[in-house]
C-alpha cells in the first residue's frame, strides 16, 4: 500500500494516472462522471494535509469538516486489509463524490491500487457494467432498485465484496440478501469516522445481527446507553455518538436507535425502531411508531400507517399484544395517506411526530 501521496497513481478505467497527469487536467473540461473525480483529485494532490467533507444532515445539521488527508488513508488500509482487497482488484465507484463514503472509494484505489470504475451516481449503478468489479459501495436504495432486474441483479451477484452504508437496510430487502452471493456486509460509521468503523456481514453462514469493529477501534457505551468511539487512527478525538447501543462480551454490538428517537411512556424507554423492526413481518404497509405529548404518561406511543383494510387493522391489533414487550403496544394507531420520509428516504420522525399530535 502507498501513503506517500506524491507516489500515489490512479488507475482509472485501466489507465494509470500520475498526480501530475490529474494537475495538467482541468476538471472543467471533463466530462460527467470524470468532473467530479478529477476535481476530488486535485484537492486530494494539493500541499494541503486538509480536505473538506459534508456531512449528510440525515442525525442532524449538516456541517462541513476539514480533515487529515492521513488519517483517510489509514481507513482505507483498515478496510482494505479486513476485506481483502489487493493491487490489481477493481473498484466501483457510484456514489456522490460530496460525501465520505465516495471519497473513501477513490482513497481506497489510491492507497490499494484499485483499478478505480466510475459510474454516474444513480438509482441503477449496475445497469450497463459489462464486467462486474471486485468490490463495490452502494446505499439500500441502489441494492434495492438493482435486485428489481434480473440482468442488474446477476451483475451485482458476480461482485466479490460489496459494503452497503449511507442508510439503515430494511428486514425485507435484507432477507433478499442473505440469499445472494458474494461477500456482502452493512456499514457501521460516520462522516467524523471517515466512513465506517464497523461492518456486519449480511448473507452466507457468518450473517450476523451484530457489527464487528475494525481491531483498532474501542468502544463503549455512555451512561445513557449512547455509543462512544475510540478510533485514533481515523479521528483524534472521543466520538460521542446519539445512537443507542448494545455492547456483547466479543467486542461486537447492535444499534437500538438514535436517543433523539426514544420515547419516554410512564417511566418505560422505547426505541421505536427496535420495536418497528419487531412489527415489520406483519405490516406490509410503510409505518412508523410516534409519539404525542400525554398528561398521564408524559409520552404516548403512536402507530403510523398507511391505509390497510379494516380486517388488517384488526390482526395488526392483535399480533402487536404478542409481539412488543409489555407497555410497548401504541396506545392509538392512526392511518395517514402517506408517511413522511426525508429526502433521502428515511423516516421523516419529527413530521410524524407533528402529524399524530394534530391528528390527536
Amino acid at each position: 500500500m502507498i501513503f506517500d501521496r506524491s507516489k500515489q497513481t490512479l488507475i482509472l478505467d485501466g489507465k494509470k494516472l500520475t498526480a501530475q497527469d490529474i494537475a495538467a487536467i482541468k476538471s472543467t473540461d471533463v466530462e460527467m462522471p470524470l468532473h467530479d473525480i478529477f476535481d476530488f483529485l486535485q484537492r486530494w494532490f494539493d500541499p494541503s494535509d486538509y480536505i473538506t467533507v459534508h456531512t449528510s444532515g440525515s442525525t442532524g445539521t449538516p456541517k462541513t469538516l476539514q480533515v487529515e488527508k492521513s488519517k483517510m488513508m489509514q481507513s482505507a488500509r483498515l478496510t482494505c486489509e479486513y476485506l481483502g482487497l489487493k493491487e490489481g482488484d477493481s473498484a466501483l465507484l457510484c456514489m456522490n463524490l460530496r460525501y465520505i463514503g465516495a471519497m473513501m472509494v477513490v482513497v481506497r484505489s489510491l492507497v490499494c491500487g484499485l483499478n478505480l470504475i466510475v459510474k454516474q451516481p444513480s438509482g441503477h449503478p449496475l445497469a450497463d457494467i459489462e464486467t462486474s468489479p471486485t468490490f463495490a459501495a452502494m446505499v439500500p436504495m441502489q441494492i434495492y432498485n438493482t435486485l428489481e432486474n434480473a440482468a442488474e441483479r446477476d451483475t451485482l451477484e458476480k461482485i466479490r465484496t460489496l459494503i452497503i452504508g449511507g442508510g439503515s437496510i430494511d428486514p425485507k430487502l435484507e432477507t433478499e440478501i442473505k440469499d445472494l452471493r458474494g461477500n456482502i456486509y452493512s456499514t457501521y460509521g460516520m462522516t467524523e469516522t471517515l466512513s465506517h468503523i464497523a461492518l456486519r456481514r449480511l448473507n452466507g453462514e457468518k450473517a450476523s445481527m451484530h457489527y464487528m469493529p475494525f481491531e483498532t477501534v474501542h468502544l463503549s457505551v455512555a451512561n445513557d446507553g449512547t455509543l462512544v468511539i475510540d478510533a485514533p487512527l481515523v479521528c483524534s478525538q472521543t466520538l460521542y455518538t446519539n445512537d443507542i447501543a448494545r455492547l456483547y462480551p466479543d467486542g461486537s454490538f447492535v444499534v437500538l436507535g438514535r436517543k433523539d428517537n426514544t420515547i419516554n411512556s410512564g417511566g418505560i424507554k422505547i426505541q421505536p425502531e427496535e420495536d418497528e423492526r419487531l412489527l415489520q413481518p406483519i405490516i406490509d404497509v410503510p409505518f412508523a411508531i410516534t409519539s404525542v405529548p400525554d398528561e398521564k404518561l408524559g409520552e404516548a406511543a403512536i402507530l403510523l400507517l398507511e391505509p390497510v383494510s379494516e380486517e388488517k387493522l384488526d390482526s395488526i391489533k392483535a399480533a402487536m399484544r404478542s409481539i412488543l414487550p409489555p407497555y410497548h403496544v401504541p396506545h392509538t394507531i392512526m392511518t395517514i395517506q402517506k408517511l413522511p420520509l426525508t429526502g433521502n428516504g428515511k423516516i421523516n420522525r419529527k413530521r410524524c411526530r407533528e402529524i399524530a399530535t394534530e391528528l390527536i
